[in-house]
This record gives structure tokens, sequence and C-alpha cells, in this order.
């Protein structure tokens, strides 16, 4: 069989994404007619959407993704896609002036930013609920940024802190910005994280800061968590 867009596979899986999420299935078979490709290229193309997040593989075809509600600690995220991070992390530190205040939510890239504003932005007041970067500001330099620690309930997995009392504490504070990562952006461009307390902390941030920023790479789209956060526009 002669494939029509054998040549272009990244359009065609894109395209076989939009054709589950909008149909809410897809089969090999339906694949073949449709895009005019082989069985075995339907199925290749299924496993690397698989692997990317963007559908659920069934026997003989696939579905959309399920809701994501596993979460992985800090520390194992904080050795995911390290380069993507300190990337993102340098241009969000670039967007700082001196003597402004950031939000710095959970995220590890919003960590990583938080080194590179530690490591030059000088006068930057940084509010955070996570301890570790709390702990880069312990052995800082005072002289250059300081830091507001936004406490409540502390969560071990996370290594932050969410909670009423952490909303409470984001609410007396109105931020030039805020750095903040999710877990995904779905289709519809709504920002999803896993956990609810996390999300109510990221909403807050998003709330009392002039100009949210948000930092993630391409891994995010199409993944989808539990809660919803905000929409990107």
């Amino acid at each position: 069989m002669s494939e029509k867009h054998s040549n272009l596979p990244e359009q065609r899986q894109q395209r076989i994404a939009m054709l589950v999420r909008e149909s809410g299935s897809a089969t090999v078979s339906g694949l073949e007619k449709e895009l005019g490709i082989s069985a075995a290229t339907a199925r290749r193309d299924l496993a690397v959407l698989e692997r990317q997040g963007k559908v659920k593989r069934t026997h003989g075809g696939a579905v959309p993704p399920r809701l994501t509600q596993h979460e992985d600690s800090f520390q194992l995220r904080l050795g995911e896609a390290v380069e993507a991070k300190k990337r993102l992390a340098r241009a969000a530190a670039t967007l700082l002036e001196a003597d402004e205040t950031v939000f710095i939510d959970s995220s590890t890239t919003a960590y990583f930013a938080a080194r590179r504003i530690l490591a030059g932005t000088s006068g930057v007041t940084c509010l955070t609920n996570l301890i570790p970067v709390m702990d880069l500001f312990s052995t800082a330099d005072p002289s250059g940024a300081s830091m507001v620690g936004l406490g409540g309930i502390f969560r071990a997995l996370t290594l932050s802190f969410v909670g009423p009392c952490t909303i409470h504490t984001i609410e007396s504070y109105m931020a030039d910005r805020a750095f903040l990562s999710v877990k995904g952006i779905t289709s519809e461009g709504h920002l999803t994280d896993i956990n609810p307390l996390e999300a109510e902390v990221k909403k807050a941030m998003i709330r009392h800061a002039e100009r949210p920023v948000l930092l993630v790479d391409g891994r995010k789209f199409e993944q989808r968590g539990f809660s919803v956060i905000a929409h990107v526009s």
C-alpha cells in the first residue's frame, strides 16, 4: 500500500491525535482508511502518541488519555527534562527587573528560575511555598534577593506548603509576576494540575500577580491533570 503521509510523520500523528480526541476513539483499520497508511504505520504512530501522553492505546486502536492522578515527588521531577527547565528558567529570570516581586510555585521549573534569580537579579523579592527554594535563600547572599515564605500544611511528596493558611498569606500580597508550571495543558487551553490543593495555590498566585508567567515545555501540551487551574487566555 502506498502511504499518502509517510513523509510527514509529525503532521500525521497530530492528525491522529485530533481524530482520537474529537471522535473519542480510533481504530487501526479506521486510520488505514482515513489516512491511507498501513496498519503497521498506524500502530507505530499510536505508540509514539501514547509515549507523548496524547492517546491511550487499546486493543485495535486508541482512546483519549485518562486524567492523570499520579503525582511524582519533587526529587523525581527535579531530574526530568533538566536542560529544558534550565532554558525556561534563564528566560524567566531575564523578565525580572530590580526590586520586583515574584511568586514562585512548587514546580521544579520555578525552582530553577529561583536559582537563576539568586545568581544575578538584585533586589528581587520571591514569595514561595516551596521548601527547596527557601533552602536556597538560607545560604544566599543577604544583600541580593529576599524571600517571603508561604507556610501552611506541609506536603512531604512535593516539599511544599498548601491549604487555607497558604492561600491567606498569598492574598496578603500583590506581586509583579508569578512563575509557575502545571501538569498539563489541554487541547482547549485549560491549565491543569494533579493535586487540588496545589492547584488552589497556583490559582491564588495567578490572581495576585500582575503578570503571571507560565513555564512549560512541549511535554505539557495535550496532558491533563485532575484539577483545572485557569485558561491560558
